[in-house]
């Protein structure tokens, strides 16, 4: 967990001060008694090497427990934690022969975070060079103008001449003689480690042999083969998987090397796997090794909770720079798809979630709101207290509060390493924060705001990983550990509602314990993508027998293997995959449905059932820790502070302590909190428990508040968030469940948007206006009915509040009482559908003319009425007009996931009025609002009159004028001057622009504010009537939400001279016939700013949606990807120049019709500040004859078997004169 913590002396806390110090201060080893010893006559140790410190758990021959702590990195005094404190506690206890010694490391971790693995090559099939870099095309940050995306960690990229198909048959031969000529080429520059990825390697593994035999022969030492490291469908993560391998394994190689050759004779010696079990040192693996010591945390979790009846635990494990909380419920939570370092790794992992609050987070007024992180004082300076003149910190508010004492942290501060903390710099941080408030405040109530943030920040990870997942936490115990966990266990249990609380006595070092407890486990997978009905199992005993042996090589008995074998179900053309124990396939089609319905609200008792992968995990307990317990080990130093304070080794099993009360161990401090009740149990594991009723406090007063301003800011997010959560996981249509083609947001009494999860900016900007649509017929029951609770509304008509008809928008009204007629706030959720109807599938025509070509209009339709879904009524709404929706049972599917999420959100809308009062919620969403307005107002203060004037393709012309008015803090963004309404669908409605303005407006701010409606308040937009930014009813609009979307924000950011134009379109691609229909967005270039160049292969401004793989695209349509690939060269030069484009090219393998809409491809993306502007785009067909035709923006094609559509997209704008040669 990193630096700096709290508590007792525990060296974990103390990061910032000297190796020197530390070594006058390390504590002999500590002797913890055992309950039940036993004497084996050999050591057996436990070990978790984390990036500052090393924590070992060790059971001498004689059966006594014993542990010690020492600096990971010591060179003036060591060569090898790990073997040092093997030498050191032999050298105290006695030399004995090493049973067993068992390691858990984040030398991987580490190497990953700080990119210095071993220099690597990938080799790919030919045309998929760039296919790992881009990845799904999403941008990590969605408000960052300066788009950064983690750095690759291959050195170089060497495209490989073969290709198989999706069924198998090979379309181009392997050219060995070009590999052969290409790795020794590699292998002259000094490479020695290769990573093999090709497409559909996963299941037709010939090619990847042959390439590893000429691999090998060529003298690589470490080649990792895709198919062996994660034999699973999807060729990015898999991709990704095979790299981090390649580029971890030998760092891993080079450490067991070392470690062992600083060792006595071992018998045994394993390492700790992100999965949770142990490997034999010949087994570990790099993919393996990312979360090797965190997975101990949550083994011994387990471990040490169980002995207390506990199965159902949230772990919370805090440290310095950051948290990780992880959900357990009678089993392990493994995930097979998480990104760590920013790189996507497909292998079986513990589920922990890490949010950046910790002791060391820092602290801050920002003239509005209290903010805590997620920046950190890290090791060095530290906090206040540890006297390098650090920023104020969570430590430092601790320390004021009397719920640190200095007497029990070393003296190890200050010039001389040899002075306690310092309260007065603490007392100092605070007072400043004072001086710059508004209105007066109490020190103390200061602090108390900062701990109230830190812990509603720690209390919001934890939600995301239960409450939003269905789990309730209120009958969960808080297992905490971690240096600085105590501090805060039980006011985060009590924001939760949670009611007990586990310290363990080895809390402090609990993952080392953990590893001493692990099983050792092999996870063999494969993916099988065939039906249910299917055999599989042959294919299930074969991975079994592979995992068995893989035991017995580690020196498991035979009969001493457990294995669980499990398939990953999905249903056909769906992604939701849910694991389910292999038996019958008559017996896991139920239990698939049943578990089906429960985590995502629905189920399909006619849909086929695709198994997508079978996974065996084989695991066997050998050695280790064994039945030993620890006990609390006495501390030394008398309090110094006015706290009641109790040393955990003074008190005995059954002995309780009533809050308010610190606990004191060697490693940590516990707060008791006022209600809380401390019990120490038999094997000495403190449990907290709430005595007393929780009462929240209502009396909070409606005035603005800058701490409880942050924590309903975040509150909002989080509503927002969850929602987002509930309907990517109750869909079922590919745009919202894997392209995340989705937007959720709350909104006031009055519609105005309050807080909105970071989806899809063209949509949170515009969402406004449907719910003002909403509010303009129905209230004051200007329909005849009114808002009536149980209800929910659709839309998608763009002359009422939408945008184009695919997007269809579900609202909510939200009534947190039950006395009234009028809502108190609205909850709503946007999709884009896959259909709509029209005159094309996928209701994207680029050729419409009229509104009614494009699908069917809905305006504030009734779908549910007081509670009663009306099916029958909008199947025929879906079926009205000439041109109706092409599948209603997915647009309901949909809809009904839509409504899920607006539940989810109207509940907890409702939870926070009850806990705060309904007039605290309403005026915080006042202050909310105004918190972003002032925001842009100081923003407005740095900007100067602009204009900028942008053709289309079209014809068509953007122009703005923006116009600062420092005496008002205001502005204009006058869009006079803006073409009249347009023939085509390039028209866009006026909440296009608004939204866009939004998302503008909130991208210049540096600062994670909200996007909420604020942000306008400052500014006045004068859109002309009859412009094609506010066009008549009846014209056709499907490009202005995607389009010219993207040239409304373009000309903004020019207009501001803060940054160059993007590639400027979407780049929307449609093909589909009678039985299957496709959509993606294909990304582009970033345009460059005045302190940066662009970003090339990425989604930008107005969309952030996601691309299926490659794999999954073969496998489900009848296309060939042959490439995908960043386009050199096409972004604009500059001082700083405009990212690049990127070629995509697809062939079709049946005849299907295929659409483009897009834009910027006459018309260049532009440079400004004199920089160049980028390449436009360009898309043709090449036919299976040999013939091209060439396509303009917007155009369809007929594609027959063999036919190629080509997409070439363009680059950004440059910035600034192009440097000199």
């Amino acid at each position: 967990m990193g630096l700096p913590q709290e508590g007792g002396w525990a060296p974990s806390a103390h990061a910032g001060f000297t190796r020197e110090a530390f070594e006058m201060v390390r504590p002999a080893c500590e002797t913890r008694l055992m309950s039940g010893e036993a004497k084996t006559g050999a050591w057996r140790f436990a070990v978790d090497r984390g990036g500052t410190f090393t924590d070992v758990v060790a059971v001498t021959p004689a059966g006594t427990l014993v542990t010690d702590k020492l600096l990971s990195e010591n060179p003036d005094h060591y060569d090898d934690a790990a073997s040092e404190a093997v030498r050191r506690l032999m050298e105290q206890y006695g030399a004995a022969p090493v049973a067993e010694l068992r390691i858990g490391t984040t030398v991987a971790t580490n190497a990953l975070l700080e990119r210095k693995g071993e220099r690597l090559a990938l080799a790919i099939t030919r045309g998929f060079g760039d296919a790992l870099r881009i990845g799904n095309q999403a941008r990590p940050e969605i408000f960052a103008r300066h788009i950064v995306l983690p750095e690759q960690l291959p050195a170089r990229v060497i495209e490989i001449a073969e290709r198989v198909g999706a069924d198998g048959m090979v379309l181009t031969p392997l050219d060995e003689g070009a590999a052969r000529a290409a790795f020794a080429a590699l292998r002259a520059d000094g490479f020695d480690a290769l990573a093999i990825v090709l497409m559909h390697g996963w299941k037709y593994r010939e090619h990847e042999e042959r390439l590893a035999v000429i691999a090998r022969e060529a003298g690589f030492a470490q080649v990792s083969i895709s198919h062996e490291v994660a034999p699973l469908i999807r060729l990015v993560p898999r991709g990704d998987t095979t790299v981090v391998d390649s580029y971890l394994s030998p760092v891993l190689r080079r450490y067991t090397d070392t470690l062992q050759a600083g060792l006595p004779d071992t018998r045994s010696l394993r390492f700790m796997q992100s999965n949770g079990g142990l490997a034999e040192v010949g087994a570990f693996r790099g993919k393996d090794a990312i979360l090797s010591g965190p997975a101990g945390g949550v083994v011994g979790m387990v471990a040490a909770s169980t002995p207390l009846g506990h199965d159902r635990l949230i772990g919370f494990d805090m440290g310095g720079t950051s948290t990780d909380v992880a959900h357990y419920a009678s089993e392990y939570e493994l995930t097979g798809d998480s990104v760590v370092a920013g790189v996507r790794v497909a292998a079986p992992m513990m589920q922990i979630h890490t949010v950046a609050a910790g002791g060391g987070s820092i602290c801050q007024f920002d003239g509005g709101r209290f903010r805590v992180g997620p920046e950190s004082a890290g090791a060095d300076p530290g906090p206040a207290c540890y006297r390098k003149g650090g920023p104020l910190t969570v430590t430092d508010c601790n320390l004021f509060l009397g719920r640190i004492d200095p007497a029990f942290f070393p003296r190890v501060f200050g010039p001389g390493g040899n002075q306690p903390l310092d309260p007065d710099a603490a007392r100092a941080r605070l007072e400043a924060v004072a001086a710059a408030l508004p209105e007066p405040q109490d020190l103390a109530a200061i602090a108390e705001g900062f701990l109230a943030i830190a812990v509603d920040n720690m209390a919001n990870a934890i939600r995301k990983i239960s409450v939003a997942r269905g789990h309730d936490v209120t009958t969960y115990a808080l297992a905490c550990f971690g240096g600085a966990g105590g501090q805060h266990a039980c006011r985060v249990a009590d924001e939760l509602g949670m009611e007990t609380v586990l310290v363990h006595p080895l809390a402090g070092i609990l993952s080392a314990y953990g590893i001493g407890l692990a099983p050792v486990k092999a996870i063999r997978e494969v993916s099988f993508v065939r039906g249910l009905e299917e055999e599989f199992s042959d294919d299930l005993r074969a991975l079994e027998q592979d995992a068995r042996a893989a035991l017995v090589e580690q020196g498991i008995a035979a009969d001493a293997v457990t294995m669980e074998c499990h398939a990953r179900l999905r249903f056909a053309g769906s992604d939701s995959l849910l694991p389910i124990p292999c038996d019958r396939p008559e017996a896991m089609a139920p239990a698939f449905r049943a578990l089906h319905r429960q985590r995502f609200g629905y189920s399909d008792a006619e849909a086929p059932i695709i198994v997508e992968a079978l996974s065996v995990e084989a695991s066997g307990h050998t050695g280790g820790l064994g039945h030993v317990q620890p006990a609390p080990v006495a501390t030394s130093g008398a309090a110094s502070g006015t706290w009641h304070t109790v040393a955990r080794a003074a008190m005995a099993p059954g002995d309780s302590v009533e809050g308010p009360a610190l606990v004191i161990d060697p490693g940590s401090t516990t707060v008791v909190e006022p209600g809380w009740q401390a019990q120490i149990a038999e094997e000495g594991s403190l449990v907290l428990t709430r005595t007393q009723a929780l009462r929240r406090d209502r009396a909070l007063g409606t005035e603005a508040d800058p701490v409880r301003l942050e924590i309903f800011n975040n509150l909002f997010m989080a509503i927002a968030e969850e929602m987002g959560v509930v309907l990517q996981s109750t869909a079922t249509s590919v745009n919202i469940k894997e392209r995340l083609d989705f937007s959720c947001a709350l909104f006031d009494a009055e519609g105005a948007l309050i807080a909105n999860a970071p989806h899809i900016p063209v949509h949170l900007g515009s969402m406004g206006d449907s719910i003002a649509r909403v509010i303009e017929a129905r209230e004051a029951r200007r329909d005849g009915r009114g808002f009536r609770r149980g209800d929910a509304y659709v839309l998608n008509d763009p002359y009422r509040g939408g945008t184009h008809l695919p997007d269809i928008t579900l609202i909510v009204p939200v009534f947190y009482g039950d006395d009234g007629d009028a809502p108190d706030a609205f909850v709503a959720a946007r999709g884009h559908h896959s259909d709509i109807g029209g005159i094309a599938p996928g209701s994207m025509p680029p050729t419409s003319r009229t509104i009614e070509e494009e699908g069917v209009l809905i305006d504030n339709f009734l779908l549910v009425d007081e509670g009663v879904f009306r099916e029958r009524a909008i199947r025929d709404q879906l079926a009205a007009g000439r041109f109706p929706a092409r599948n209603p049972d997915r647009n309901l599917s949909d809809l009904r996931a839509q409504l899920a999420a607006c539940s989810r959100g109207a509940e907890l809308l409702c939870l926070a009025a009850r806990d705060h009062g309904p007039a605290v919620v309403a005026a915080y969403m006042d202050h909310v609002l105004a918190n972003a307005e002032e925001s842009v107002r100081r923003l407005l203060d740095r900007l100067q009159d602009g204009e900028f004037a942008y053709p289309m393709d079209n014809g068509a012309v953007v122009k703005v004028a923006i116009r600062i008015d420092r005496a008002n803090r205001s502005a204009v963004f006058d869009f006079t001057g803006t073409s009249d309404q347009l023939p085509d669908n390039f028209n866009a409605p006026r909440s296009i622009t608004r939204a866009a303005a939004l998302y503008v407006v909130r991208t210049l701010i540096d600062d994670a504010i909200p996007m909420n409606d604020g942000c306008l308040r400052p500014i006045e937009l004068v859109v002309p009537p009859g412009s094609m930014l506010d066009p008549q009813p009846g014209a056709a609009v499907v490009a202005g939400n995607v389009e010219t979307s993207q040239v409304v924000t373009d000309t903004l950011f020019a207009a501001t001279g803060r940054l160059a134009p993007s590639q400027g379109t979407m780049n929307n691609f449609t093909f589909g016939d009678g039985t299957d229909q496709y959509y993606e967005t294909i990304c582009g270039g970033s345009g460059a700013g005045p302190d940066h160049d662009g970003t090339s292969a990425v989604q930008t401004h107005m969309t952030n949606s996601r691309l299926t793989d490659p794999e999954i695209l073969e496998t489900r349509l009848p296309v060939r990807v042959d490439a995908f690939a960043i386009r050199a060269g096409s972004g604009g030069d500059g001082e700083f120049r405009g990212g690049d484009g990127v070629e995509r090219r697809i062939t079709f393998l049946e005849p299907m019709h295929a659409n483009m809409l897009a834009n910027r491809r006459v018309i260049a993306p532009r440079g400004i500040a004199r920089g160049h502007d980028a390449a436009p785009g360009r898309n043709w067909v090449e036919r299976a004859d040999g013939s091209r035709e060439d396509l303009g923006a917007t155009a369809s094609a007929e594609m027959q078997p063999g036919d190629t559509f080509v997409v070439l997209t363009p680059g950004g704008g440059g910035f600034g004169p192009p440097r000199p040669e």
